[in-house]
């Protein structure tokens, strides 16, 4: 009798296991969903000097890959400019660069897209454009304009209008960040955060 006692509650500890363990499964997959919902929806506007609207005056800089680089206000061509700032020992950076040539393609037409950086190790950074296949963008090296715009984390994307005003900007982790530009300035804010932000308020 005592035998069948503890048979049976061995059972029932091991189907309260096997039900605890489910459980914890299908806890585990809500988190994930809940945190897909929350997570950010776009690039993280964090410098302190842009702000949306605001003028980035003309200026020529020397383009590593030959040439001048036009930024800001002052241009002719009718295009949108998107500066992405990376760095050769940035792996994040690397990461979205594949995103970045291939928005560059698509949005070739309306949006010019530029590389910045800085440091003084040129052959460091010819090296990067080599290898990630770079060639092709205009790439300014500027510990100035970085300075200037703010950027103090990497990687980094500030766009501006035709106009040479600043239309979105921010920390740019995945293509989703990197495309989230372009959203935001169609929605007329900075970031997929404040549209969002301001949602809730309403």
């Amino acid at each position: 009798m005592l035998t069948n006692v503890l048979i049976a509650s061995q059972i029932a500890l091991w189907v309260a296991v096997i039900l605890l363990a489910g459980f914890n499964l299908l806890l585990l997959r809500q988190v994930g969903v809940l945190y897909e919902r929350i997570a950010p929806a776009g690039a993280l506007a964090t410098s302190k000097v842009l702000a949306k609207g605001l003028e980035l005056p003309g200026r020529s800089e020397r383009s590593l890959n030959g040439g001048d680089v036009v930024l800001g206000s002052g241009r002719t061509d009718g295009r949108a400019q998107l500066v992405f700032f990376a760095a050769p020992d940035c792996p994040v950076c690397k990461s979205i660069l594949p995103a970045f040539r291939s928005l560059a393609a698509a949005e070739s037409g309306s949006t010019e897209f530029l590389l910045a950086s800085a440091g003084e190790d040129i052959e460091e950074h010819l090296r990067f454009i080599a290898d990630e296949g770079l060639q092709k963008f205009g790439y300014v090296l500027s510990d100035r304009l970085g300075m200037e715009l703010g950027i103090s984390k990497l990687p980094y994307a500030v766009l501006l209008s035709p106009e040479g005003r600043v239309e979105a900007f921010g920390l740019v982790n995945t293509r989703e960040h990197l495309e989230s530009l372009f959203e935001a300035s169609e929605r007329g804010v900075v970031s997929l955060q404040q549209y969002m932000m301001e949602g809730e308020r309403a």
